[in-house]
């Protein structure tokens, strides 16, 4: 799990930087940061919950192994689109992405039959996650069978996995998340997790299908999801507080990720209307949402990973480095986001490289923190 959160975050800083030089291929820049740094993340992450989700063993050695040849196969991928490797090489990537994503989905779905008692809602908010990207995967191999489609399918190969695979996988794992990083229980996540997930689910298929047929198709989708996500906050207000949540860094980043897939899905419904470019909105997308979401969830889960078990005061020290500036990179990187929305692209690049620094600086400080420490 460490090398896979490693390599995730080599990858989201190498693409900020080639983005910010104008160095590469957009498509290949845009694939290094999720089909090397992303995918294999959400892998990582629902096989860390998965077990805990439904009280069963922990995972077998060959299940931990999907997120690194997720990312070897990313990185095969992205050499493709950039032309270091033969184009050729670049669905036959895709198709191995398409089986570990199925091995992923059935190891959840065994889990899940096999719980002990009955399993936490959460688990299928990632069945359907993959099932989104499996959906978006098959979308992408058949471009090479039909390019005259080419356009509907990378657009709905593009939608299915930004609020598809990512947006359920972060809603199905943030009222889970977000308590345990406060360390106070949420009576109504799994409540919200059962009611919520064919609503975000649907819309996630809405606005894939939406817009490759007009945008306002995709417009009911997009509200289904903002309804859950404005849902999802109200809640997480009334049951911790403003102050509470601003005051953990690791809760504030997580909030900042929820605001900023909303501040995504509104931005995506003007661009789709034609009053504003596709790139300002995806790049949005990027930092309002999942930068804090990676940068939230990692200063929460890595100190786990890396000493798995009983809580220590190890785990605790890292955590406490990791998310010392998670409220002013939140604040940063919503501040960005908004630049970025109204045209101010510089500025946008400067708050978000801050909140990136602060965050390389808290994890330099973290992997010092030795298992002995007090």
């Amino acid at each position: 799990m460490i090398s896979t959160a490693s390599l995730t975050l080599l990858s989201l800083l190498a693409t900020a930087i080639l983005t910010v030089a104008g160095w590469g291929a957009p498509l290949a820049v845009a694939h290094l940061a999720f089909a090397v740094g992303i995918v294999p993340l959400i892998f990582a992450a629902m096989i860390h919950f998965v077990p805990v989700l439904t009280r069963s063993g922990d995972p077998g050695l060959w299940i931990m192994r999907l997120p690194r040849l997720a990312q070897l196969a990313g990185l095969v991928a992205v050499g493709s689109m950039q032309g270091l490797f033969p184009y050729p090489l670049l669905p036959i990537a895709a198709s191995i992405d398409l089986l570990l994503a199925a091995l992923l989905l059935n190891w959840i779905a065994a889990r899940a039959r096999s719980a002990i008692g009955t399993p936490h809602p959460g688990w299928r908010w990632y069945g359907a996650a993959i099932v989104c990207l499996l959906l978006a995967l098959v979308a992408i191999l058949l471009v090479q069978l039909w390019p005259q489609y080419w356009r509907a399918l990378r657009l709905f190969h593009l939608h299915l996995n930004t609020i598809g695979l990512v947006g359920l996988a972060a809603l199905g794992t943030l009222p889970v998340l977000l308590p345990t990083a406060l360390g106070q229980p949420d009576p109504e996540a799994a409540g919200w997790l059962r009611r919520r997930l064919w609503l975000v689910a649907g819309g996630a298929l809405v606005v894939a299908t939406g817009v490759g047929i007009a945008w306002p198709f995709a417009v009911p989708g997009a509200a289904l999801v903002l309804v859950a996500a404005l849902g999802l906050g109200g809640q997480w207000i009334r049951r911790f507080g403003w102050r509470t949540l601003g005051g953990d860094g690791v809760a504030a980043s997580l909030l900042a990720a929820l605001v900023g897939l909303m501040l995504a899905l509104a931005g995506g419904v003007v661009h789709g209307s034609g009053l504003a470019p596709a790139r300002p909105a995806l790049l949005a997308w990027g930092i309002g949402f999942l930068l804090p979401l990676v940068s939230g969830a990692l200063s929460q889960l890595l100190p786990v990973w890396r000493w798995p078990g009983p809580q220590t005061p190890a785990r605790a020290v890292m955590r406490g480095k990791l998310a010392a500036s998670g409220s002013l990179r939140a604040i940063l990187f919503l501040s960005a986001a908004l630049l970025l929305s109204t045209g101010f692209e510089l500025a946008a690049g400067l708050l978000a490289g801050g909140a990136m620094v602060l965050f390389v600086i808290a994890l330099l400080q973290a992997v010092r923190v030795k298992a002995t420490a007090r």
